[in-house]
């Protein structure tokens, strides 16, 4: 009774151990597939790892890495959060969160891209890309920040000039004569400003200009473009 028990328990670890090797030389096929960019068939091969060893994050992570490379992101978002889970290394794990930080800076979904980095950097302190990306993507978020409030002072001045152009005109019969009256005191607003605000605006653009191109300066200086993690 003991000897059965003993022979059935080693068949189970040597299915245990061979179904895991399965998917493992899988993921192996699959990588050389994604590194051809045959992406596709990548794609088939994660998928028969992950129904092997569904337990398995680095099938998972790379999936996600796939179906990104695809520009399927709904679906690789959930392989990089399945990974998060399941993943125990804290190098691999690190690089879940980076790309998983990847989608949402693409979807200009700055602030949750923000919190992927930081989860990504809390995992691996030392992961380099996920640093770079972090102190892009906040960079990215504060533009965003300033075009949202700039389009909103923007709408409120239109509104501002759609209510002053639905006020009713006065009837007045004698508005012209106060007109005329009104010219030998300050010149006339339709006219023209007075050379006070004239200036005024000149010097506000030219501030705005100058902030501008500081702006534009200090991008052109850094790099741009958010860095993937590759397959594991």
């Amino acid at each position: 009774m003991v000897k059965r028990l003993y022979i059935l328990i080693c068949m189970l670890l040597v299915f245990v151990g061979s179904n895991a090797q399965t998917a493992n030389q899988l993921i192996r096929e699959g990588n050389k597939l994604f590194s051809s960019k045959n992406y596709a068939q990548a794609e088939i091969l994660y998928h028969k790892a992950i129904d092997k060893d569904g337990s398995n994050a680095i099938a998972n992570y790379n999936l996600g890495r796939c179906l990104q490379a695809q520009k399927k992101n709904e679906e690789a978002k959930k392989l990089y959060d399945n990974a998060t889970k399941l993943e125990k290394d804290p190098v691999r794990l690190s690089s879940s969160y980076n790309n998983l930080g990847t989608i949402f800076q693409d979807e200009q979904n700055y602030e949750k891209a923000i919190e992927a980095y930081k989860s990504a950097l809390r995992s691996n302190p030392n992961h380099k890309n996920a640093r770079y990306n972090l102190e892009l993507c906040k960079r990215k978020l504060k533009q965003q920040q300033n075009q949202q409030s700039s389009d909103k002072n923007k709408s409120d001045k239109d509104k501002d000039k759609e209510k002053k152009k639905k006020q009713p005109q006065n009837q007045n019969q004698n508005k012209n004569n106060q007109k005329n009256n009104q010219k030998n005191k300050q010149p006339k607003d339709d006219q023209g400003m007075s050379k006070d605000n004239a200036e005024q605006l000149l010097n506000a653009v030219k501030q705005q200009e100058k902030e501008t191109q500081e702006r534009l300066s200090k991008v052109m200086r850094q790099p741009s473009d958010k860095k993937l993690d590759k397959n594991w």
